[in-house]
Protein backbone atom coordinates (compact mmCIF):
# COMPACT_ATOMS: atom_id res chain seq x y z
CA UNK A 1 0.00 0.00 0.00
CA UNK A 2 0.95 3.65 -0.76
CA UNK A 3 0.04 6.65 0.48
CA UNK A 4 -2.42 7.60 -2.63
CA UNK A 5 -4.34 4.45 -1.16
CA UNK A 6 -8.00 5.95 -0.22
CA UNK A 7 -7.67 5.10 3.25
CA UNK A 8 -4.03 6.11 3.29
CA UNK A 9 -5.45 9.54 1.96
CA UNK A 10 -7.92 9.83 4.32
CA UNK A 11 -5.52 9.43 7.14
CA UNK A 12 -3.08 11.72 5.90
CA UNK A 13 -5.93 14.68 4.94
CA UNK A 14 -7.45 14.32 8.99
CA UNK A 15 -3.79 14.70 10.60
CA UNK A 16 -3.03 17.44 7.86
CA UNK A 17 -5.89 19.09 8.77
CA UNK A 18 -4.75 19.32 12.70
CA UNK A 19 -2.20 21.25 11.98
CA UNK A 20 0.14 19.01 13.20
CA UNK A 21 -1.86 18.30 16.43
CA UNK A 22 -1.61 14.88 17.00
CA UNK A 23 -5.29 12.50 16.33
CA UNK A 24 -6.31 9.55 17.76
CA UNK A 25 -7.03 6.49 15.52
CA UNK A 26 -10.58 6.43 16.42
CA UNK A 27 -11.00 10.01 14.63
CA UNK A 28 -10.53 8.49 11.14
CA UNK A 29 -13.81 6.79 9.72
CA UNK A 30 -13.48 3.47 8.16
CA UNK A 31 -13.35 0.11 8.81
CA UNK A 32 -11.50 -0.81 11.86
CA UNK A 33 -8.98 -3.20 11.08
CA UNK A 34 -8.69 -1.35 7.29
CA UNK A 35 -7.69 1.65 9.08
CA UNK A 36 -5.65 0.25 11.61
CA UNK A 37 -3.99 -1.75 8.95
CA UNK A 38 -3.09 1.38 6.78
CA UNK A 39 -2.07 3.33 9.99
CA UNK A 40 0.58 0.92 10.34
CA UNK A 41 2.10 0.66 7.17
CA UNK A 42 1.84 4.70 7.43
CA UNK A 43 4.17 4.34 10.28
CA UNK A 44 6.57 2.06 8.62
CA UNK A 45 6.91 4.16 5.55
CA UNK A 46 7.98 7.19 7.86
CA UNK A 47 4.32 9.51 6.38
CA UNK A 48 3.15 9.50 9.52
CA UNK A 49 4.57 9.13 13.43
CA UNK A 50 3.14 7.14 16.17
CA UNK A 51 3.38 9.17 19.50
CA UNK A 52 1.92 6.71 21.42
CA UNK A 53 -1.05 3.83 20.87
CA UNK A 54 -3.63 4.81 18.98
CA UNK A 55 -2.20 8.46 18.63
CA UNK A 56 -0.78 9.79 15.30
CA UNK A 57 0.71 12.72 13.84
CA UNK A 58 2.42 14.38 11.04
CA UNK A 59 6.09 14.50 11.12
CA UNK A 60 7.40 17.89 11.36
CA UNK A 61 10.96 19.30 10.82
CA UNK A 62 11.72 22.59 11.83
CA UNK A 63 13.18 25.77 9.31
CA UNK A 64 15.34 26.99 12.04
CA UNK A 65 17.47 24.06 13.49
CA UNK A 66 16.53 21.32 11.15
CA UNK A 67 15.01 19.19 13.43
CA UNK A 68 11.58 17.01 14.09
CA UNK A 69 9.37 19.42 15.93
CA UNK A 70 7.60 17.80 18.72
CA UNK A 71 4.04 18.49 20.02
CA UNK A 72 4.13 19.99 23.71
CA UNK A 73 3.48 17.90 26.41
CA UNK A 74 0.30 19.59 26.96
CA UNK A 75 -1.28 19.09 23.56
CA UNK A 76 -0.36 15.35 23.84
CA UNK A 77 -1.75 14.89 27.35
CA UNK A 78 -5.02 17.16 26.35
CA UNK A 79 -5.77 14.63 22.82
CA UNK A 80 -4.77 11.01 25.36
CA UNK A 81 -7.38 12.10 27.66
CA UNK A 82 -9.86 13.17 24.79
CA UNK A 83 -9.79 9.69 23.44
CA UNK A 84 -9.92 7.73 26.72
CA UNK A 85 -13.09 10.18 28.31
CA UNK A 86 -11.10 11.45 30.76
CA UNK A 87 -9.84 14.92 32.64
CA UNK A 88 -7.19 15.98 33.02
CA UNK A 89 -5.43 19.57 34.70
CA UNK A 90 -1.79 20.96 34.75
CA UNK A 91 -0.62 20.73 38.28
CA UNK A 92 -0.22 23.44 40.64
CA UNK A 93 3.55 24.16 39.14
CA UNK A 94 3.10 23.66 36.25
CA UNK A 95 -0.21 25.86 36.11
CA UNK A 96 1.77 28.62 38.27
CA UNK A 97 4.58 28.57 35.19
CA UNK A 98 1.78 29.11 32.35
CA UNK A 99 0.62 31.28 33.86
CA UNK A 100 3.77 33.84 34.61
CA UNK A 101 3.60 33.62 38.31
CA UNK A 102 6.39 31.42 38.47
CA UNK A 103 9.57 31.46 36.78
CA UNK A 104 10.39 28.29 37.74
CA UNK A 105 9.85 25.68 34.98
CA UNK A 106 8.67 22.05 36.52
CA UNK A 107 11.19 19.55 36.24
CA UNK A 108 8.52 17.12 36.13
CA UNK A 109 5.44 16.70 33.67
CA UNK A 110 2.91 16.39 36.24
CA UNK A 111 -1.05 16.26 35.57
CA UNK A 112 -4.21 16.09 37.78
CA UNK A 113 -6.97 13.48 36.46
CA UNK A 114 -10.03 11.54 37.15
CA UNK A 115 -8.54 8.53 36.14
CA UNK A 116 -5.94 6.21 37.68
CA UNK A 117 -2.72 7.65 39.08
CA UNK A 118 0.02 6.12 36.66
CA UNK A 119 3.22 7.11 34.37
CA UNK A 120 2.60 7.02 31.11
CA UNK A 121 5.20 8.15 27.71
CA UNK A 122 3.97 10.43 24.93
CA UNK A 123 6.70 10.83 22.35
CA UNK A 124 9.80 12.17 24.13
CA UNK A 125 7.57 12.96 27.10
CA UNK A 126 7.61 10.69 30.55
CA UNK A 127 4.43 12.36 32.28
CA UNK A 128 2.78 11.68 35.19
CA UNK A 129 -0.81 11.60 36.02
CA UNK A 130 -2.11 11.95 39.94
CA UNK A 131 -5.56 10.94 40.53
CA UNK A 132 -7.45 13.69 42.50
CA UNK A 133 -10.68 14.01 43.30
CA UNK A 134 -13.95 16.60 42.73
CA UNK A 135 -12.40 19.84 44.36
CA UNK A 136 -10.17 19.61 41.67
CA UNK A 137 -11.08 17.65 38.71
CA UNK A 138 -14.80 19.42 38.83
CA UNK A 139 -13.40 22.71 37.96
CA UNK A 140 -15.20 23.38 34.64
CA UNK A 141 -13.95 25.75 31.44
CA UNK A 142 -10.33 26.49 29.78
CA UNK A 143 -8.77 28.36 32.14
CA UNK A 144 -10.10 28.30 35.54
CA UNK A 145 -8.80 25.06 36.09
CA UNK A 146 -5.38 26.00 35.40
CA UNK A 147 -6.30 29.61 37.89
CA UNK A 148 -7.12 27.24 40.57
CA UNK A 149 -4.30 24.78 40.38
CA UNK A 150 -2.01 27.35 40.62
CA UNK A 151 -3.67 29.22 43.34
CA UNK A 152 -3.44 25.79 45.35
CA UNK A 153 0.48 25.40 44.56
CA UNK A 154 0.67 29.18 45.52
CA UNK A 155 -1.31 29.13 49.01
CA UNK A 156 -3.04 31.10 50.95
CA UNK A 157 0.34 33.34 51.67
CA UNK A 158 1.70 33.21 47.95
CA UNK A 159 -1.39 34.55 46.70
CA UNK A 160 0.01 38.08 47.01
CA UNK A 161 -1.09 41.37 45.62
CA UNK A 162 1.18 40.69 42.93
CA UNK A 163 0.05 37.21 42.13
CA UNK A 164 -3.48 39.00 41.83
CA UNK A 165 -2.86 42.22 39.55
CA UNK A 166 -0.51 39.24 37.24
CA UNK A 167 -3.22 37.20 36.95
CA UNK A 168 -5.77 40.44 36.39
CA UNK A 169 -3.47 41.60 33.76
CA UNK A 170 -3.57 37.66 31.93
CA UNK A 171 -7.01 37.03 32.37
CA UNK A 172 -10.32 38.06 30.42
CA UNK A 173 -13.58 39.21 30.86
CA UNK A 174 -15.02 36.49 29.88
CA UNK A 175 -11.98 33.75 32.13
CA UNK A 176 -13.66 35.60 35.02
CA UNK A 177 -17.06 34.58 34.65
CA UNK A 178 -15.53 31.10 34.10
CA UNK A 179 -13.92 31.43 37.24
CA UNK A 180 -16.80 33.15 39.07
CA UNK A 181 -19.20 29.76 38.03
CA UNK A 182 -16.48 27.98 40.03
CA UNK A 183 -16.72 29.34 43.00
CA UNK A 184 -18.16 26.18 44.74
CA UNK A 185 -15.20 24.57 44.14
CA UNK A 186 -12.66 27.22 45.64
CA UNK A 187 -11.98 26.70 49.41
CA UNK A 188 -12.60 29.16 51.91
CA UNK A 189 -9.67 31.20 51.79
CA UNK A 190 -9.53 31.01 47.18
CA UNK A 191 -12.78 32.58 47.06
CA UNK A 192 -11.71 36.48 48.10
CA UNK A 193 -9.12 36.14 45.89
CA UNK A 194 -10.75 35.10 43.13
CA UNK A 195 -12.90 37.58 44.05
CA UNK A 196 -9.95 40.43 44.00
CA UNK A 197 -9.39 38.55 40.53
CA UNK A 198 -12.34 39.29 38.86
CA UNK A 199 -13.40 42.62 40.04
CA UNK A 200 -14.49 45.43 37.74
CA UNK A 201 -10.97 46.17 36.50
CA UNK A 202 -10.90 42.59 35.34
CA UNK A 203 -10.08 42.70 30.99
Amino acid sequence: MNVAHPIAEKILARLGSRQGAAVPAQDVLGERSAVDQALSRLVRQGAIRRVRRGLYELPRIGKLLNEPIVQSPDDLVQTGARMNGLRVVPSGAHAANRLGLSTQVPANIVYYTNGRTRMLRLGPYSITLLNRGPKTMDVGGRVAPLVFSALRQLGRSGATRDAIHRLRLVLSRKDGMELKDNLRCATAWMIPVIEQIVGEETD
